[in-house]
């Protein structure tokens, strides 16, 4: 239990949180973080934390195993506790200034193998639908598109003849993309059966509009399925194999940069990872001396 100086100062800064409308859920998870706090520096008042106590502190924190999502949160808690203090005229400086969490490992997207993306793109029937996922799908991975990228797309962003899409992403930057001659194929099919519209949009429905994120999604672990792929698939994998595919054949960030349309270089650079990962896989399949030698069993 905290000594009495930290329960009065902890329920005055609730009293505080209450005033500026912060919810139940949140006022409780302050006072639980600064009840760490407390534990953890073992000072008689808050007034004696300082920097090195708050570094100690987070050092616990790593050392009992919280994430580094949980630990940014709680310090984020002993922050504006000091802040408040600081406004109250109770504290000089913040010992939390310049202090930053433990970075969370970098999540790197998932995306299909050749084979895998070859497996379900394969798979196709003459039905009007699946003509329509069909081109969906192969353009998504041949392109590199965005999910929302390419329910946005109209009839005339589609130029066979040349091969090319025109697109807008986000903050509604046009970039010209080059179509392979799979896709290009796909769609000539869909288009031959997709028939007069009023609406413009490239992927219809079966009752003529635009086709949503959604039914696009759903479409797409139906697609899934009947092709027997055996991963989970959601429509933003296409995009990721599509950078890691071409990546891996061409060693080109910046071309990958401008195909995914990021306009930072550091974002694409994630792929650069999955690269090596497909790099490290053919390396220990394939060199002599990469192989970890078979066990040994004893008579």
């Amino acid at each position: 239990m905290m000594n009495p100086v930290w329960t009065e100062k902890l329920r005055l800064f609730d009293q505080h949180l209450q005033l500026a409308a912060r919810s139940p859920h949140t006022r409780k998870a302050y006072a639980r973080d600064i009840a760490h706090l407390a534990e953890l520096t073992r000072l008689e008042q808050p007034e004696q934390v300082n920097t090195i106590a708050v570094q100690r502190a987070l050092a616990q924190l790593r050392y009992q195993g919280l994430s580094p999502r949980s630990i940014a949160r709680i310090l984020s808690s002993w922050r504006n506790l000091f802040h408040w203090m600081i406004k109250q005229e109770q504290l000089a400086a913040n010992p939390c200034a310049g202090l930053r969490p433990p970075r969370a490992p970098q999540r790197l997207p998932n995306a299909l193998s050749v084979d895998a993306a070859m497996q379900l793109l394969e798979h196709s029937s003459e039905s009007k639908l699946d003509l329509r996922d069909h081109a969906m799908f192969e353009l998504m991975y041949s392109s590199g598109l965005r999910l929302s990228e390419t329910t946005s797309l109209n009839v005339s962003d589609i130029d066979l003849s040349q091969q090319l899409v025109k697109v807008s992403g986000k903050g509604k930057r046009e970039r010209l993309l080059p179509v392979g001659s799979k896709a290009i194929t796909a769609l000539e099919k869909w288009l031959d059966v997709r028939g007069p519209h009023q609406e413009e949009a490239l992927f219809v429905s079966e009752q003529g509009t635009r086709l949503s994120p959604r039914q696009l999604a759903r479409r797409l672990e139906k697609w899934r399925q009947q092709s027997d792929c055996a991963q989970h698939v959601h429509p933003h994998m296409l995009r990721h194999s599509f950078a890691s595919h071409i990546l891996q054949s061409s060693g080109d960030l910046r071309a990958v940069q401008e195909m995914l349309g990021h306009a930072n270089l550091a974002t694409t650079q994630i792929y650069t990872s999955l690269d090596f990962q497909h790099l490290a896989k053919v390396y220990d399949g394939a060199h002599p001396r990469a192989k970890k030698p078979p066990k040994e069993t004893t008579e």
